[in-house]
């Protein structure tokens, strides 16, 4: 068995890209049980955020192109075609690299916080989804662990900056004085709430908060302050607002080209400054060439983001120190599991016996051979591969008169010890 893992982030890939391969929400469930269900996938977890899709898994031997072939079938593209933005992970290459991401160490912002929510996000749909077992239920949970102590035994988060904190203080730049503009917040999500934060402390002359779900949009505002809409109310709440900060999982633009045109007529051109967080764009990208218009997307805000960079790459040496070590000791456990897990081991010889006497039904049905025949060739054989060496040791057993492994082997199968004659 392999960990393993494929994917691409926002320094691997364009915006276009990431765009494409990313998982709602609403999608990932059916999307963790298409993975686990591909040939020798074993367990599924997917990570997809606004700056990467990543697909973490343990596979059987062989399989490692399983996840692989998955993504690229899922979007319907030739084998091959993104092999320049993807990056591989293998066994300790995996683990080291997950631990890295949890930490914020291969964050856009470097030590930012909110990737670690992500993926204990990732974490409970897959363990709702039932595409996690032992090793990656492991793992996890290990990787909350080293997270949690790489920020407080580092000062990775000493400067926390976010996406939205630096959507703020770029739009800070551009309104010498956030007190006297109208802020459009759209969606009720992490990212929403911390600009609504940030933007509450600056006090703007109006925050609006523009949700799909009223409900959640007033739980917002309660928090955080400022005014609940209906995001179908969004054109009417548009003309009014100098800034518009959108972060949906829309799995298509919230706001077009006719939106802000006409919003800018209601205006009489006044500028407007947009910033799209969301991946796929909540924006609509031609947005950006209108005239009085200033788009940002959450690439275009990695300028701003790398200020301030140094302060935190002194502790980001010190944050990999301490997850080499317990990359370490993750995988003296996995390696320890491996040779004394004797469930594995029972697992793995079943598994290749019955990949064995398949291939041969199938290789009967080729050439000839009936359905019903090759089906009872393959029923008849596998029982008798997996039968072979238990039932020989049992009778060796029962020659002895060793009655501990007589009746241990009774408890294993769960049936009453002396029913049957092992030496039948």
């Amino acid at each position: 068995m392999t960990l393993i893992a494929h994917g691409l982030d926002h320094q691997t890939a364009p915006l276009a890209l990431r765009e494409q391969v990313a998982i709602g929400d609403a999608q990932l469930n059916d999307a963790l049980l298409e993975l686990r269900a591909q040939p020798g996938v074993e367990e599924a977890l997917i990570l997809s955020t606004c700056n990467r899709t990543e697909l973490y898994c343990r596979v059987r031997d062989g399989a490692e192109q399983a996840p692989l072939d998955w993504l690229y079938a899922r979007h319907c593209l030739a084998p091959g075609r993104w092999d320049e933005f993807l990056r591989q992970w293998r066994e300790r290459e995996a683990v080291d690299h997950l631990f890295r991401v949890s930490a914020g160490l291969e964050s856009m912002v470097l030590g930012e916080p909110q990737i670690l929510g992500q993926i204990k996000d990732a974490y409970q749909h897959a363990h709702s989804a039932g595409t996690l077992d032992v090793t990656l239920e492991r793992l996890l949970q290990h990787t909350f662990a080293v997270a949690k102590r790489v920020r407080s035994e580092t000062r990775i988060g000493a400067q926390p900056v976010s996406v939205a904190f630096t959507a703020v203080r770029l739009a800070e730049r551009l309104f010498t004085d956030i007190a006297r503009a109208n802020v459009l917040l759209i969606g009720a999500g992490e990212t929403i709430e911390l600009a609504a934060r940030h933007l509450a402390e600056r006090q703007p002359a109006r925050l609006t908060v523009a949700n799909r779900s009223l409900a959640n949009a007033l739980a917002l505002v309660r928090r955080t302050g400022g005014v609940a809409v209906a995001l179908s109310d969004l054109p009417v709440h548009l003309a009014d607002a100098d800034i518009v900060i959108s972060s949906t999982a829309s799995p298509t633009p919230v706001i077009d080209r006719i939106a802000v045109q006409q919003a800018l007529e209601r205006r009489r051109h006044r500028p407007m400054f947009l910033v799209d967080l969301a991946v796929p764009r909540d924006i609509a990208p031609d947005v950006g060439d209108m005239r009085d218009v200033f788009l940002y997307s959450i690439d275009d805000l990695r300028q701003v983001m790398d200020e301030g960079r140094r302060a935190r790459e002194a502790a980001a040496v010190e944050a990999q120190a301490l997850i080499e070590l317990q990359v370490e000791r993750f995988c003296a456990w996995r390696k320890a599991l491996a040779a004394h897990n004797p469930v594995q081991t029972l697992r793995n010889a079943a598994e290749r016996q019955r990949d064995e006497v398949l291939a041969r039904a199938k290789a009967m049905i080729a050439h000839g051979k009936s359905s019903d025949e090759a089906l009872g060739y393959l029923a008849h054989t596998l029982t008798n591969k997996l039968l072979h060496t238990p039932s020989a040791k049992l009778r060796e057993a029962a020659e002895r008169g060793d009655a501990d492994l007589l009746n241990a082997a009774a408890r294993l199968y769960g049936c009453p010890a002396g029913d049957d004659d092992p030496s039948a």
